[in-house]
């Protein structure tokens, strides 16, 4: 009975945890529900812009027009939501941690969120006119460019998630020189490599043009090096230490 009393409590603080988190985003997505239509004028901003005078978007299902806005209501509520769930999910794993673990989880979740907000605006400000502009011009002559707005919306949150992962390429390099995974000295030498590799994923992740596979490759070899630059600071500890809780 001693071996079930703390699976039963860690299960318990687990389910706490959690529906605290489901209330949280809950609670604010009554209050995006609210402005769901302003949140999606505002997401067709980009491509609104992009098409020709007098085109507008369309609805092909008969309910679309009134889920889809809802839709982002509540994806904008969990980006919201997201630092009080990452508080949520350190205080549940923060007891079973080592000292300097700590120092060093707690710094990596806040920045690993704001460089996916960041991954984000960046698609919005500067990818989104871009590729929605080319995509537009790209059109064949006599074809006439109405976007269903459910097929925008995820089209638009696959390029948010895109670039709010590429962002996060110094938190990768961090995590893998601090389990030791590799080296600081290692990752130099395969600069290169790396390079290559980022405008490869542009290539992927983007439309078929250089201006926007360069847009998303040259960020990442920027944070490639932000990343080795902070990962360099970085001595791990030698010495071992019990979890405080």
């Amino acid at each position: 009975m001693s071996h079930e009393s703390p699976l039963l409590d860690h299960l318990l603080e687990f389910r706490r945890r959690i529906l605290r988190s489901v209330v949280a985003i809950g609670l604010v997505f009554i209050g995006t529900a609210i402005f769901a239509d302003d949140l999606y004028e505002l997401l067709a901003k980009p491509l609104l812009s992009s098409l020709p005078q007098g085109a507008t978007m369309i609805a092909t299902d008969v309910a679309t027009p009134f889920f889809t806005p809802f839709k982002l209501a509540f994806v904008v509520a969990l980006a919201i939501a997201v630092p009080y769930l990452l508080w949520q999910l350190w205080a549940f794993i923060a007891p079973g941690l080592y000292r300097r673990e700590k120092r060093l989880v707690w710094p990596l979740l806040l920045s690993s969120t704001l460089l996916f907000y960041a991954g984000a605006a960046f698609a919005y400000f500067v990818v989104l006119p871009i590729a929605l502009n080319f995509f537009v011009k790209a059109a064949p002559e006599g074809v006439l460019v109405a976007t269903d707005i459910s097929a925008y919306l995820d089209f638009v949150l696959t390029i948010f998630v895109a670039f709010g992962i590429a962002f996060e390429t110094p938190i990768a390099i961090i995590l893998l020189v601090w389990t030791g995974v590799t080296s600081v000295a290692a990752l130099r030498a395969k600069r290169p490599y790396i390079i290559v590799g980022a405008f490869v994923v542009g290539m992927l992740l983007t439309p078929p043009d250089v201006i926007s596979q360069t847009l998303l490759a040259v960020p990442m070899c920027l944070l490639f090096e932000l990343g080795l630059l902070i990962a360099g600071l970085y001595s791990p500890e030698s010495t071992s230490e019990q979890p405080q809780g």
